[in-house]
This record gives C-alpha cells, structure tokens and sequence, in this order.
C-alpha cells in the first residue's frame, strides 16, 4: 500500500473531467455510462474541431481521442494541441492492427494508446495509471490527510479506521478536495470540476454534498469561508 501524501504538498490537478472524442454514437454512450460509474465527469464530442477546441478552453484532465474522426482527424487534432503546449494527457483510441496509426499517434504526442475493440476495464486502469502519472500520486488508492481513497471502490476510510461507501458526486468532490488540501475552493471550482457539461451546474447542490462530507468525516473537516468557499483542513 503506498505511503501517506502530505497534504500541504498536494498541488496537482485532480482527474476527475475527462473528453470523450468518439463519432460512434453507440460507443461514446456505452463509454460515457461506464466512465461516470467510475468516477468521472465525462463530455462528449463526436468531431476533430469541436474536439479540439474544447480540448484548448474547456478544463479537462484528460481526454481519450478516436484517431477516425470526421471533419479533422483524431491525428491532427493532437498535433494541434501540442503545437500550442497543450498537455493534455491522451489515450487514442486506434483499430487494432493498425500499427501505423499508433505510430501516427504517438508522434503527434498522445501518451497512451488502445486498440479497438478493447474492454473498458482495460480503458479504466490505462486511464487511472495516465492519470497518476500525470499527477505523481500512486494508483488504484489517494492516502492523504490521515484518509485512504479507494478510487476502484469508491469509499473512505477515515481517521478512526471506518471504512465509508461514498456516492459518485462526493467520491469527486471528495478527492478533488484532497488533491487541493488546505487551498480556499469556491463553489464555481467545485462545480466546475464535478458535473459535466450536460449537467445542472446548480452551485448551491455543493452544499449539500458538504454537509454529507462533513457527517461522515468529521465536521473539523471542511472549513467554510465566507463569501470565499471551502477548505479541506490538512491536519
């Protein structure tokens, strides 16, 4: 099991908002459902311009791009992002005995790739290894704050050794939380980073989800500053 993460030092970006840039009405939806179950906050886009520009305004943490795209390729897309210092974390998705296409995908930056078909558990660990990469915290577990995140389970276990099932909106918020221990968040940051687009973005419902953060760990836990936000306290 890894080591505890010192709370002052989380400074990284929680991954929780991930783009879905798949043209296949039937796999982006079957993907969508099985990623949200997992944990994220997932958009949709089905072509390369749109794909890229929400991939350059809106905040993501990171993005699993088809290369067959239409209107701009999966392949250019990428290039275009890093091109303009994008860094994006991506996994492209690619037919699976099209090496030259992994190898088309791996020169315009992508970080990762999967062969279609492919089964989404496999999706899910490239995701959770990438994402941990990225953010220099270990897999499958956050232990940070005398707490242990269970990221494949959804529950916490707290100070007192309790072990707690967490729904999917305060598993997010819970572990976006932890990633900026002892920083102010507002209610927009929050917000922002727990529903996707498609979603009521109703900015008084973190409130809510608070006030359930606060029964099952403590309500020493989450600091209200007025007219400021919230703050997960790091001792």
């Amino acid at each position: 099991m890894p080591g505890p993460v010192n709370c002052s030092a989380l400074n990284g970006k929680t991954e929780v908002r991930l783009l879905l840039v798949e043209d296949d009405e039937q796999l982006a939806g079957s993907l969508k459902q099985e990623l949200e179950s997992s944990g994220y906050a997932v958009d949709v886009s089905a072509n390369g311009v749109e794909a890229e520009y929400l991939g350059d305004e809106a905040v993501y943490d990171v993005a699993v791009l088809d290369l067959g795209l239409p209107d701009r390729s999966g392949s250019e897309v990428l290039h275009n992002w890093r091109s303009k210092g994008n860094t994006l974390p991506v996994i492209v998705l690619t037919a699976r005995n099209a090496w030259h296409e992994r190898v088309d995908g791996f020169k315009a930056g992508a970080d990762d790739y999967l062969g279609k078909p492919f089964h989404t558990e496999e999706l899910l660990a490239r995701l959770s290894a990438l994402l941990h990469r990225a953010s220099q915290q270990p897999g499958g577990t956050l232990n940070a704050c005398g707490l242990l995140l269970d990221e494949e389970r959804q529950t916490v276990t707290t100070r007192d050794g309790q072990q707690k099932q967490l729904t999917g909106t305060e598993f997010r918020l819970l572990r976006y939380m932890l990633l900026h221990a002892g920083k102010v968040l507002s209610k927009s940051q929050l917000t922002e980073h727990i529903y996707d687009l498609d979603s009521d973005k109703d900015s008084n419902v973190i409130e809510v989800y608070i006030r359930r953060l606060r029964q099952i760990l403590g309500d020493g836990s989450i600091e209200t500053r007025r007219g400021q936000g919230y703050i997960f306290k790091v001792n």
